[in-house]
């Protein structure tokens, strides 16, 4: 089951783990398929259950996202562009990058707080805004906004589940495919969109 082998994975790489797959996610292109919003929610909920401490994972979380946004943005500033003339591999797709400018071509900075719930687009995002040339200062302000409002909310979400509901561990993977659902959800009304309008 899903929820079981996440369980596990956060039990056995610990908080260093899965600081290291937040960063992952968020600031290396082979992080895009990393699951960045469930990861957390179940490692709220594992704190709550007095496996992690949840200070600790939040704090960690949050500099690893804001950190990882910060590589990314600085991998797309500097060799960004070539990006678009690369041939899809079994780690890169081209769509993937092409949605993400789109993406923040429509919302403008405000990608960057909005990206960090939506897969896929929380790791191109910062490597668009790079690519786009925003300014570091701007960037690094939506960035921490961004960064603040996943890393804390996510986790204390699961956290706050955890603590109130009896059993809640057997509800986990409806929770988790919710999480996945919503999360994927903007993507696909959008695609849905273009296919009525084309």
């Amino acid at each position: 089951m899903f929820d079981f082998e996440l369980t596990e994975l956060i039990k056995t790489v610990g908080l260093l783990g899965v600081f290291g797959i937040v960063f992952a996610e968020s600031g290396l292109l082979i992080g895009f398929f990393l699951p960045g919003d469930s990861l957390l929610f179940t490692a709220g909920f594992l704190a709550s259950q007095g496996y992690l401490n949840l200070s600790l994972l939040i704090v960690g979380s949050f500099v690893a996202a804001v950190i990882g946004d910060s590589v990314g943005y600085a991998f797309g500033k500097n060799i960004g562009p070539a990006l678009f003339k690369r041939a899809n591999s079994r780690w890169f797709k081209q769509e993937h990058l092409i949605r993400a400018r789109e993406f923040y071509a429509k919302y403008g900075g405000r990608t960057i707080v909005l990206a960090r719930f939506i897969p896929f687009i929380r790791t191109f995002a910062p490597i668009v805004a790079g690519i786009s040339e925003m300014g570091y200062q701007t960037f690094i302000l939506y960035n921490l906004i961004g960064g603040a409002l996943w890393a804390v909310g996510v986790p204390f979400l699961g956290y706050f589940l955890g603590s109130i509901i009896p059993n809640v561990d057997q509800l986990l993977l409806p929770i988790i495919a919710t999480i996945i659902l919503v999360s994927i959800l903007p993507p696909i009304v959008e695609y849905m969109r273009r296919r009525k309008k084309g």
